[in-house]
């Protein structure tokens, strides 16, 4: 640099050249014009590289999902599709020139083992964020350990409330919506389909979502219709390969609605054991997380069945069926696969895009400079961004705010698994909490009046 900057002092303070002789052609004041000029060009370019300097070689993302085990079924393809992605945002020359750069975290491995990888991956140097996890019960756990460590987590799939709410992180984040939003959501669309049923049954995996999910829509429903009676509760083990039990004891009851929070692989066993001894068909099923499974059930689930897709990712929804950034998507994955995707994946997509966004927003307000963490969490906290259905805002609080989608089967001569029709979109606005509020309080202050909302929309139509 020394050599650069004297040559070019002389120029500025002198306005000459010490050197004698050149190769330069011309008179010599055109010669130590020139001479200036190209020393001046040569500190711009360096100083130019050194202003690039504090921007790291890659950002590392440490991300987890299931690869094994049951739950694999929804984990996986969140995998494909992040991949996917990713190789083509780097391709396409990633956060101004600095590219993504994926490890995974394999949830099926336990929770001791998934800890002690996270924590390694977190505290490796460089830059980084993390995108985990599937299960409410790591997310649960990893939370105040990303707080502690400060490395910003995006919580990309899982749905407990709790996780968030009455805590004050400046590091985590979900990208998408919490179980308060998918239970009131599902509640309501209940009541649209089925508004006079008397009796109610519930079979859900003993574990963080199964048990807060159950509470979030049990006390939503009893706050809008105090007359229902619950007849059962159970909660067999996440992972069971047999709902024998649960099966003949629904069959005795006749409840007039079964809900069932279950997903994955729990959630395709139980299905296929009611479906075989047709209780589908006795009681209305409702499946909030149902999306992910009736491609691989195919004619196990009837029509009538309600749905939802955990926000309102739906690769046949009307109103994004041809939208051009959906439809190449899910034409790739498509190809990829052999699948269309499900809501994992659209959660996937939609926690990658707020992570690129908010660096991309966080480098143009700090002039080019490259974000700190804090200045990158800070963005965050009020990003505006859009997977690939409609767009979400994040709150100040951490909580991505995202609609729901909610249908009933039904069958379509184009396909040889049920699709989902009679759509309703239920905005954030009318199924969240307002900042600060604890869910479990605030859904026993909801009024029957709120099944008639005229936020509530046709979706389609």
């Amino acid at each position: 640099m020394k050599t650069l900057i004297w040559p070019l002092a002389d120029f500025l303070l002198l306005g000459r050249p010490k050197i004698k002789n050149t190769h330069f052609g011309g008179s010599k004041a055109t010669q130590w014009l020139r001479r200036g000029g190209f020393f001046l060009s040569l500190c711009m370019v360096t100083a130019s590289a050194f202003a690039q300097s504090d921007r790291p070689a890659e950002i590392k993302l440490g991300m987890s999902t299931f690869m094994s085990g049951s739950a694999s079924v929804l984990g996986a393809p969140a995998k494909v599709a992040a991949d996917m992605w990713i190789a083509d945002f780097n391709a396409k020359g990633g956060v101004d020139g600095v590219k993504l750069k994926q490890t995974w975290i394999d949830e099926g491995q336990g929770a001791d083992k998934f800890l002690t990888e996270y924590r390694r991956l977190a505290q490796e140097p460089g830059e980084k964020v993390m995108l985990s996890a599937i299960s409410s019960g790591y997310c649960g756990a990893l939370a105040p350990v990303a707080e502690d460590l400060k490395v910003i987590n995006i919580l990309w799939e899982c749905s407990s409330e709790k996780v968030l709410e009455g805590k004050k992180y400046n590091y985590v984040f979900r990208t998408g919506p919490n179980g308060t939003l998918e239970m009131v959501a599902a509640v309501l669309h209940l009541l649209k389909v089925k508004p006079d049923f008397k009796t109610l049954a519930v079979v859900n995996q003993d574990y963080a979502w199964g048990r807060d999910s159950w509470d979030l829509f049990r006390n939503t429903l009893l706050a809008l219709k105090p007359d229902v009676k619950i007849v059962a509760e159970m909660f067999p083990k996440f992972g069971a390969p047999d709902y024998s039990a649960e099966v003949t004891r629904l069959q005795a009851l006749r409840p007039d609605v079964v809900l069932s929070t279950a997903w994955g692989g729990d959630l395709d066993t139980f299905l296929r054991q009611a479906s075989q001894r047709g209780l589908l068909k006795t009681s209305q099923f409702v499946l909030p997380l149902a999306d992910s499974s009736l491609e691989r059930l195919g004619n196990a689930v009837p029509p009538g069945v309600i749905v939802g897709f955990v926000g309102d990712g739906y690769f046949a929804d009307p109103e994004f069926v041809n939208d051009p950034k959906a439809k190449d998507f899910v034409a790739k994955f498509k190809k990829e696969t052999g699948a269309y995707p499900n809501f994992a994946v659209y959660h996937m997509i939609q926690a990658l895009e707020a992570t690129t966004e908010a660096y991309k927003k966080s480098l143009k307000d700090n002039g080019g400079k490259w974000p700190t963490t804090d200045q990158l969490a800070s963005t965050l906290r009020s990003l505006e961004y859009r997977g690939l259905s409609r767009p979400i805002e994040m709150r100040e609080d951490g909580q991505a705010m995202q609609g729901q989608l909610y249908g009933v089967t039904l069958k379509h001569s184009d396909y040889p698994f049920p699709q989902v029709g009679e759509l309703l979109f239920y905005p954030a606005e009318l199924v969240a909490p307002p900042v600060g509020a604890i869910s479990e309080d605030w859904v026993k202050t909801l009024k029957p009046d709120m099944v008639q909302s005229k936020l509530i929309q046709g979706v389609g139509k």
